[in-house]
């Protein structure tokens, strides 16, 4: 699970800073926003099964609350997009990709799993 999720957040990671980029609308800007809107979905999913360093109830911890807000913010941001709600699709899903550099920031912290494959 380790694995999918930090494939997962690094697509998501890197299409979402290709959509905040590129040019809104359009074949393109759906597709991409479906496949990272899979790609935050699997990432958020996939942490329930990493225990956390700081547990709250059981094995979840407060980075698990994220997780939940990110795909709270991935529902509305696709019902809004279908309703035209265009202002409202942007604030969820900046809000999403935003819970994820975060997320990020965090997995670099001393003592984390990724901070210390890469240091």
């Amino acid at each position: 699970m380790i694995t999918l999720h930090w494939l997962s957040a690094l697509v998501a990671l890197l299409l979402g800073a290709v959509q905040l980029a590129a040019p809104k609308g359009g074949g393109r800007h759906r597709g991409l926003g479906w496949v990272w809107t899979l790609a935050m979905a699997a990432t958020a999913l996939s942490s329930f099964w990493i225990h956390s360093f700081l547990p709250l109830v059981g094995s979840f911890g407060p980075i698990h609350l994220l997780s939940v807000w990110v795909l709270f913010c991935l529902v509305m941001a696709v019902v809004a997009a279908r309703h035209r709600r265009i202002r409202s699709h942007r604030r969820f899903t900046v809000g999403a990709y935003l819970g994820l550099v975060g997320a990020g920031l965090g997995a670099l912290a001393p003592g984390r799993l990724i901070s210390g494959w890469l240091f």
